[in-house]
């Protein structure tokens, strides 16, 4: 479902700059009724990124707030947040995530599971008394439609964590390459052009995107992996009938 929220600290903060999250890890403390994320901040510019953030830390329903991370116009940060009026009535029907979260443009994306349709029906409901919100699709969740969710969320962790990986040296070199064209065919820069750029020899520059390549290139050989083996595990289950 598409959801805006009018106590969510991050939806507030799409709607004045132009940020998105991405929620890479969550979890929910019934005890203090407070969520714990890992997000991924995405600004159109590192002014808007240095703007968003700032808001985000500053707004009251955010109780706490770390920088984590950061190069160019993207952020990764650890927050806890207040329990949301959607998040309360979600959870006092037994909801559940099935899903990451994204958020952009004042609307967040939401992945949520019901123990039945009758329970679903009540819980949304109560969700629109004080929230707006559109049912994107609705599916009875089964074995290969859960697999899929979590191989793709995996896949797109081991890709984060690519990023991640890369030093800020291996990263711009990978940026300018692909940015000015040296991976086309045929190339629209040379090794020396891209090592101009940085003050630096071409064989030193061609050292720094060899060992970006090779990072990028071994998360993706991963990932690769993960929908091999959700491919074997589906055909494993067909024979199996």
């Amino acid at each position: 479902m598409e959801m805006e929220q009018h106590d969510c600290p991050f939806i507030d903060t799409t709607l004045d700059y132009d940020v998105s999250f991405s929620a890479v890890q969550w979890e929910f403390d019934a005890s203090q009724r407070e969520l714990e994320t890992r997000m991924l901040v995405q600004g159109a510019s590192r002014s808007a990124l240095d703007n968003g953030v700032e808001a985000l830390r500053a707004h009251p329903n955010m109780h706490e707030y770390q920088l984590r991370k950061r190069w160019d116009d993207t952020a990764q940060i650890q927050t806890v947040i207040h329990e949301t009026d959607a998040m309360a009535r979600i959870r006092g029907h037994d909801g559940f995530i099935t899903g990451p979260f994204y958020i952009e443009d004042g609307s967040e994306l939401w992945h949520v599971g019901f123990d039945s349709g009758t329970v679903a029906d009540t819980a949304l409901s109560e969700l629109g008394r004080n929230n707006e919100f559109n049912v994107m699709s609705r599916d009875q969740l089964g074995g290969p439609l859960v697999q899929e969710t979590v191989q793709n969320v995996n896949a797109g962790l081991e890709l984060v964590e690519a990023c991640r990986d890369l030093t800020d040296v291996e990263r711009e070199a990978l940026t300018a390459a692909v940015e000015e064209g040296y991976f086309e065919s045929p190339r629209e820069t040379t090794l020396n052009e891209l090592a101009e750029q940085f003050g630096i020899s071409a064989p030193a520059f061609s050292k720094n995107l060899r060992r970006g390549q090779q990072k990028v290139a071994r998360h993706v050989v991963q990932t690769f992996e993960l929908f091999a083996e959700s491919e074997t595990d589906g055909l494993d289950e067909t024979v199996g009938r």
